[in-house]
């Protein structure tokens, strides 16, 4: 990218039909449409995104996304995780910045997205960006499906863990504050190459220990810019998840 270019910025969302928990969740109704139909209209919102577009290999995906105007990118189906089918899409794409939002994140912020783009926009030393909250709830420390990050100084990743990092020693004097811990938030975003780099690399030692693919990118010696914000992440994992979601889309229409 030649400097004072404008970069362009796609979204990918990786969106498969299988689910363990909840098979179809993608385009399980919520307020009228299907679950990642609200995922892709928040993140178009997103002021720093040129357009987004939905991945997947199922054509129930493709069918009810391109029935809301939606565009779809169809993927191979033996991909092992959602890095390596935006990485497949991302590899056609005429792009500087990709962008990994969830699919199963109807709530995402617009502005949250933009927030974990500017890293990479402020400095060219930036692989790669994502972002974190602080924990306001004491049993989120001990929850595994929880992923903690901690960082240096100047806000880059030093690991990530499914564990309450940091561990506080002197608990008993010190106290256990939600102040000392952060949750990892799933949003992501690559420089194009990095991300077709990140894709080759092997899965490393800590990654498989912790089932944390991010991991990867630090045991292979890169930086990860942390964004801090105070979105909360509200993903749909299971039937209750997205009655929960869709209760607060009603308040949301109530509201407006």
């Amino acid at each position: 990218m030649a400097l004072g270019t404008v970069p362009k910025i796609v979204a990918i969302i990786p969106a498969r039909h299988a689910s363990t928990r909840f098979p179809g969740k993608v385009v399980a109704p919520l307020a009228g449409k299907p679950l990642v139909i609200h995922t892709y209209e928040r993140t178009c919102q997103a002021s720093l995104v040129s357009e987004a577009i939905i991945a997947t290999d199922d054509d129930r995906v493709r069918d009810a996304a391109q029935s809301y105007g939606a565009a779809v990118a169809m993927t191979r189906a033996e991909h092992a995780s959602g890095t390596d089918r935006i990485a497949e899409v991302a590899e056609t794409l005429d792009a500087d910045i990709i962008v990994n939002v969830q699919a199963d994140e109807p709530l995402i912020d617009p502005a949250t997205i933009d927030a974990t783009i500017q890293p990479l926009l402020d400095s060219a030393d930036v692989p790669m960006a994502t972002a974190r909250h602080l924990i306001s709830d004491p049993r989120d420390l001990n929850d595994p499906n929880v992923v903690k990050v901690v960082c240096d100084p100047k806000g880059r990743a030093l690991y990530f863990s499914r564990a309450s990092i940091p561990h506080i020693r002197d608990a008993e004097s010190h106290g256990i504050s939600t102040q000392d811990h952060w949750q990892h938030i799933g949003l992501y975003v690559y420089r194009k190459d990095f991300l077709l780099e990140y894709a080759r690399m092997s899965a490393t030692p800590l990654e498989k220990l912790e089932n944390l693919e991010q991991l990867r990118v630090l045991e292979n010696g890169y930086r990860i810019a942390v964004v801090d914000t105070e979105y909360r992440s509200i993903g749909v994992d299971t039937p209750g998840d997205l009655e929960r979601v869709r209760e607060i889309l009603e308040q949301e229409l109530t509201k407006a």
